[in-house]
């Protein structure tokens, strides 16, 4: 699916364009109001995201002309959850809207909930993106996951960080390939800008395992390798 997104923060919009396409989605991004109204193309998005706050105007406007040709699914980013934003734009016929700072996987639970409602989105596909990894289970339309109990054959939901979250996704859909250290805080880059550094990747891998691994002192899911990185074995 094709995503529209407008947002000037380079270092936002840079993140969230990466983000995005991580998750499979094919992103067109804009820097301003110029751009977004002559880069629009009709019947080529599944959904539209715009910052409300642009260096030539305002997503806003880019709503308008957007909803002027087609009935496309809108969210706003905003700066502030200040009521008389959020009704302007919902007036205006978004779907949804998140303020900044915001968590990836919120935002990624919005894109879905969105896409389902507009009929984007199909059961089977939901149901092939529940990810197994011996006795874990992760939902990603719901950012969730879970552990079976081998004593009473029921899922048990584990409770985990956005970051936690995304550094068990990135295992995930790399399964069988070493990932180095580096390559894991390229891919951990926060929404905010801000990059995870090295001492918090150890910290955040050693939560991770003490959540989803039987016996974190021994674990057979995310294993070391040696002087390369880790590895999560298909």
């Amino acid at each position: 699916m094709k995503i529209f997104l407008v947002e000037d923060d380079d270092a936002i919009g840079t993140g969230l364009k990466y983000s995005l396409e991580k998750e499979g989605y094919e992103v067109l991004l804009c820097a301003s109001k110029e751009q977004a109204l002559a880069s629009w193309e009709k019947s080529q998005y599944a959904l539209c995201i715009l910052d409300i706050n642009l260096p030539d105007g305002n997503g806003y406007d880019i709503c308008k002309y957007i909803k002027s040709k087609e009935d496309v699914p809108i969210i706003f980013l905003t700066a502030s959850d200040a009521e008389v934003n959020v009704v302007m734009g919902l007036e205006m016929g978004a779907d949804d809207y998140i303020c900044k700072p915001f968590r990836i996987n919120e935002l990624m639970a919005r894109i879905r909930t969105v896409l389902r409602r507009a009929g984007k989105g199909s059961s089977k596909e939901e149901a092939d993106q529940v990810l197994t990894i011996q006795h874990i289970k992760i939902y990603p339309n719901e950012a969730k996951v879970c552990k079976l109990n081998t004593q009473t054959n029921e899922e048990e939901q584990i409770e985990l960080t956005a970051l936690e979250y995304r550094l068990l996704l990135t295992f995930c859909n790399n399964r069988g390939v070493v990932l180095s250290r580096t390559q894991l805080l390229e891919d951990m880059w926060d929404i905010s800008g801000d990059f995870v550094n090295d001492n918090t990747l150890t910290v955040y891998i050693k939560r991770l395992r003490d959540k989803i691994e039987k016996n974190p002192a021994n674990p057979t899911i995310i294993k070391t390798v040696r002087g390369m990185g880790y590895i999560v074995e298909k």
